[in-house]
């Protein structure tokens, strides 16, 4: 952020909690209108999408403080918000062994993505040059989620 003229540590420090703070208010929206809803793909759908969108601004509005962190809360509100509605979808269609088998499934696949992603963006930054490319490429694999969760069947996934 000193890039971008804000200077000092108190200030860093309270516009980077920003983002988590318009994660807190979408986490809490999306899942009591889900519950109320009793819908659970589109409400995980347009917070991953959100998120695509939030990542794709802030790729474009690198240089503007301000653009910078609207565009970083909205992807920080969308992505933060799909893992605690993820989780209502294996359970809803995996039972006994299948679903201990299915959720172990997803934790190691999960933190495995947790190990690689970081290594990937930096050495996508190290071979454009640009922080843009890894932050499309974030948007891209949570476009490609939403399409994934499409294809599971409602009359299954929203109890």
């Amino acid at each position: 952020m000193e890039s971008t003229g804000v200077k000092g540590g108190l200030a860093i420090g309270a516009l980077s909690a920003v983002p988590y703070l318009a994660a807190l208010i979408a986490m809490n929206l999306f899942g009591f209108s889900a519950d109320k809803r009793r819908e659970r793909r589109w409400h995980l759908v347009i917070p991953s999408l959100m998120g695509a969108v939030g990542f794709s601004m802030a790729a474009s509005f690198a240089g503007s403080t301000p653009l910078a962190l609207v565009s970083l809360s909205i992807a920080a509100a969308g992505v933060l918000t799909c893992a605690p509605l993820f989780w209502s979808l294996p359970t809803a269609f995996l039972g006994g062994t299948a679903a201990a088998a299915g959720l172990a499934a997803i934790n190691s696949v999960g933190n495995l993505a947790g190990f690689v992603s970081p290594y990937m963006i930096g050495a996508l930054k190290d071979a454009t040059g640009s922080t843009a490319i890894p932050m499309y490429v974030l948007a891209l694999s949570l476009v490609i989620g939403a399409a994934a969760v499409l294809t599971t069947k409602k009359n299954i996934v929203n109890r």
